[in-house]
């Protein structure tokens, strides 16, 4: 039921587009797998083979340690809706933090937030689509502002701090930068 594709088309890239939810999967060659949702408006398909995603600031950090590990990303998403449909993009991704001069291009292509911590640029070099016949359906209610607002009361100072306190390092104990 899977189909493999070399790049993404213009009807998988607005499905891409048209989901609010996506799901950033990560590992070193040893050490532990991590898979992170994202979401909030943070994802551009800049073409047939380049995608790049704002990273927010989080509790961890493990997909900037894992690429200078092991340079290999995975992103998914699946639909939620009547049209049941799982899509990958599998290829290899570098975190642009802020204090880089392609930051600020890059981050250009979304709306202002003070919590932005890199901006991810993939170079995708397989897409595959499968059936999403087991997803559930479940209903969007909206984007939450917890983290909008945390990183407002924290201001770009405490932003950094914390990037050096709780970010500079995996759960496995890889540098983040």
């Amino acid at each position: 039921m899977a189909r493999q594709f070399p790049a993404l088309d213009a009807a998988q890239t607005r499905f891409i587009h048209e989901q609010h939810l996506f799901f950033v999967g990560s590992a070193a060659a040893k050490g532990r797998v991590n898979i992170s949702p994202k979401g909030m408006d943070s994802l551009r398909v800049l073409g047939p083979n380049r995608i790049i995603w704002r990273n927010l600031t989080g509790s961890g950090n493990e997909t900037a340690g894992h690429l200078l590990q092991e340079n290999r990303i995975t992103l998914m998403w699946c639909s939620f809706t009547k049209r049941p449909l799982i899509l990958r993009c599998y290829g290899t991704a570098r975190a642009v933090h802020v204090d880089e001069e392609r930051f600020e291009m890059l981050n250009a292509h979304f709306p202002p937030h003070s919590g932005t911590r890199q901006v991810y640029d993939m170079a995708v070099d397989l897409v595959q689509t499968s059936c999403g016949y087991a997803v559930p359906f479940f209903e969007h209610m909206g984007e939450r502002d917890t983290l909008t607002k945390w990183s407002e009361d924290r201001g770009a100072d405490g932003l950094r701090a914390y990037w050096d306190e709780r970010n500079g390092e995996t759960i496995d104990g890889f540098p983040t930068k």
